[in-house]
Parts: structure tokens; C-alpha cells; sequence
């Protein structure tokens, strides 16, 4: 497998993902060659994210109308690893790899149902003010939410 900088044992970080979310290759996501096209992973992370954050509770929140509060996408990449195909069924897992102040550092990996991983992915998610468009730092709720469902590492 290629070097990917935010992984240093593929093994250990396999194992460390619990939530996924199931995603079926539709036609339309492929390209003239038949495979995947290269920007649909960035639409599946979204997908798997936004059913990650509903199975902590936190979308709830965030799409009430009193909140004041959005999470924003400040950064993400997708690393390629095999080819995939129209109809392939694909397990999209979530991880939160490091939690900040206001940010949590997101992973992500796509494994085909014979179990090899196919891409993999990170983005870095900011909880935003609505009101000045800086960071909100997480509330002492959402931190310990965070701390108690996922296996994450704080960041100082």
C-alpha cells in the first residue's frame, strides 16, 4: 500500500473505525472509463459524515433554528487506493481521529465488501458561530459525547 502521511500502521488504524455507512456505486457516480469518478468519494465522506454526527446527536443540534452554531468543512483530501466500479457495495467508515478546541480531525476509509480498503480520506470539521464566523468551541455536552462514544485523542 502507498504511503498515506496520516496513517503509520494501516493495521491498528483499520481496527480502531466502528461506525460506517453502507453506500451503493450508482452509474451516474461513474466515469467514461466505468470506474468512480475521482470527486464522488468527497460526496460519500459528506453522506457518512452527516450519519455519523446524526448518530451522536449532533445535527439535531445543529439544524435547529435557535442554534448558533454550523459545522464547516476547513479541509479534506482523498487518497486512492483501488479502483471501484458501478454496483459495488461499499462500507464508508468514520473515525474522529483528534478533537480540538472547536475542530475535530475527521478519518475516513471505504472497503469493498471482499474487505480491501479501495480509498481512504481525512478532513478537518469546524464548528462555526453563525453570528462572527469564527470557531465555537465545543460545549462541555458535545465533549463529553465525543469522549465517551468514540476513541479519540485530545489535542492539547
Amino acid at each position: 500500500m502507498k504511503h498515506i502521511t496520516y496513517i503509520t500502521d494501516i493495521n491498528a488504524w483499520k481496527d480502531s473505525f466502528e461506525f460506517y455507512h453502507p453506500i451503493k456505486v450508482r452509474f451516474s457516480e461513474t466515469d467514461m472509463f466505468g470506474h468512480l469518478n475521482n470527486t464522488v468519494p468527497f460526496a460519500y465522506f459528506e453522506e457518512a459524515r452527516i450519519e455519523f454526527f446524526n448518530h451522536l446527536g449532533f445535527m439535531q443540534k445543529w439544524t435547529e433554528e435557535t442554534s448558533i452554531t454550523i459545522p464547516v468543512v476547513a479541509n479534506q483530501q482523498c487518497d486512492y487506493l483501488k479502483q471501484v466500479f458501478f454496483g459495488e457495495q461499499l462500507k464508508l467508515y468514520v473515525k474522529i481521529n483528534q478533537l480540538g478546541n472547536s475542530s475535530m480531525d475527521l478519518h475516513y476509509m471505504a472497503e469493498t465488501q471482499k474487505g480491501s480498503i479501495c480509498f481512504v480520506g481525512r478532513s478537518t470539521i469546524v464548528q462555526m458561530s453563525k453570528l462572527t464566523g469564527k470557531g465555537e468551541p465545543w460545549s462541555d455536552d458535545m465533549k463529553q459525547t465525543l469522549e465517551s462514544k468514540v476513541n479519540i485523542h485530545c489535542m492539547s
